[in-house]
C-alpha cells in the first residue's frame, strides 16, 4: 500500500507554545500591576510633581510663576544651603563609618558563637535600637546629652568635669552628638547584616588561613572582608541614605540648632515648604538631594557588587 503524505504545514514548537507564553506574560503583568500602580502613585508621580514645582515660584496657595533654573542656582550658591548640605555629608561619617566599622569588629569577634542562648541574646540586644522609634530614641538621647544628663554626670564621675557641656546646644559639638545618636540607631542593623553574612563564609577558608599561619588580622583582611563585600555594600547604602535624608532625629533632638549647625536638607525642605512657603525652592533642594544620594550610592554599588 502506498503511503500518502500530508501536504499540511507542520506547526513548530514555538507556535504551539505561543498562547502559553502570552498567557504567562499576562499573568505576570497582573501580579506586577498592583505594585507598579502603588509605586507610580507614591513615588513616580510625587517625584514628577517635585521636579515640576522646582521650576516655579509658588507659595503653595496662590498663582505659580515659572522661575526657570533660579531655584537650582539658589541651592547651589546660597551659603546657608551649602552648609546645610555639608552638614548631611558630615553625618555620613557618623552614620556610616562608626556603625559599619564597629559592626565588622563585633561580627568578627562573635563569629561562631551565635548559636544557642548567647546568640539569641546578642542578636536581641544588638537589634534593639532598630525596634525603638526614632522619636523615642531622639528624646532619650536628648536627656542624656543635657547639661545634667547621664553623659555629663559620667564625665564628672571620672574626673573630666572640664569636658561637660550642653552637647546639643554647643556650636561645635551639636552635630557630632546628633551623629552619635544616628550611629547608635544604625549599629544594630549593620551588625546583624554583617553577622548574617559572616555565617555564609565557608569555615574551611578560615581553617586554611590558620594552617598557613595567618593571624586574626590577616584572617579578617583576606577572608572576612572579601566574603562580606555585598553585605558591606548594603550597610553603606542604607546608612548613607539615612544620613543624607535624616529628619526625625535632628528634628527631635536639636530642631536644626544652634543656628543651622545641625540643620540637614530634609529639615530645611520641610521648613521652606511649610514655614516659609517657598515650595519651588524646597522642591529644588529635594531634587538636588536625590541626585546627591544617587551620585554617592552609585560608586558604592559598583565597588561592592558581585564580580563573578
Amino acid at each position: 500500500m502506498t503511503e500518502i503524505s500530508s501536504s499540511a504545514p507542520r506547526v513548530s514548537d514555538t507556535t504551539r507554545r505561543l498562547p502559553l507564553l502570552q498567557g504567562s506574560r499576562l499573568t505576570a503583568w497582573l501580579f506586577i500591576a498592583p505594585a507598579a500602580l502603588a509605586y507610580s502613585a507614591f513615588v513616580l508621580v510625587p517625584l514628577g510633581m517635585s521636579l515640576y514645582y522646582s521650576f516655579l515660584r509658588w507659595d503653595g496657595i496662590g498663582k505659580a510663576r515659572f522661575h526657570g533654573l533660579t531655584n537650582y542656582i539658589t541651592v547651589l550658591t546660597d551659603a546657608d544651603l551649602l552648609q546645610i548640605i555639608g552638614n548631611a555629608f558630615q553625618l555620613v561619617l557618623y552614620f556610616t563609618v562608626i556603625p559599619v566599622g564597629l559592626g565588622l569588629a563585633v561580627a568578627s569577634v562573635i563569629r561562631g558563637q551565635m548559636a544557642g542562648r548567647f546568640g539569641t541574646a546578642t542578636r536581641t540586644i544588638l537589634f534593639l535600637p532598630q525596634v525603638i522609634p526614632l522619636v523615642a530614641a531622639g528624646i532619650a538621647w536628648s536627656w542624656m546629652f543635657a547639661s545634667t544628663g547621664l553623659v555629663n554626670q559620667t564625665l564628672k564621675a571620672i574626673g573630666l568635669s572640664s569636658w561637660t557641656r550642653g552637647w546639643l546646644g554647643d556650636f561645635v559639638w551639636a552635630l557630632p552628638a546628633v551623629g552619635i545618636i544616628g550611629a547608635w540607631v544604625l549599629l544594630g542593623l549593620c551588625t546583624m547584616l554583617l553577622v548574617t553574612g559572616i555565617t555564609k563564609i565557608d569555615p574551611t577558608l578560615y581553617e586554611a588561613a590558620r594552617l598557613d599561619g595567618a593571624n586574626p588580622w590577616q584572617e579578617f583582611r583576606h577572608v572576612t572582608l572579601p566574603g562580606l563585600r555585598q553585605e558591606i555594600g548594603v550597610c553603606i547604602t542604607v546608612t548613607v541614605i539615612a544620613a543624607l535624608a535624616s529628619f526625625d532625629i535632628v528634628y527631635i533632638s536639636t530642631q536644626g540648632g544652634p543656628g543651622i549647625t545641625t540643620t540637614v536638607p530634609g529639615l530645611e525642605i520641610y521648613r521652606l515648604a511649610f514655614a516659609h512657603r517657598q515650595v519651588g525652592l524646597a522642591s529644588a533642594l529635594a531634587i538636588v538631594l536625590m541626585v546627591l544620594v544617587l551620585i554617592t550610592i552609585a560608586p558604592v554599588q559598583w565597588f561592592t557588587r558581585d564580580k563573578k
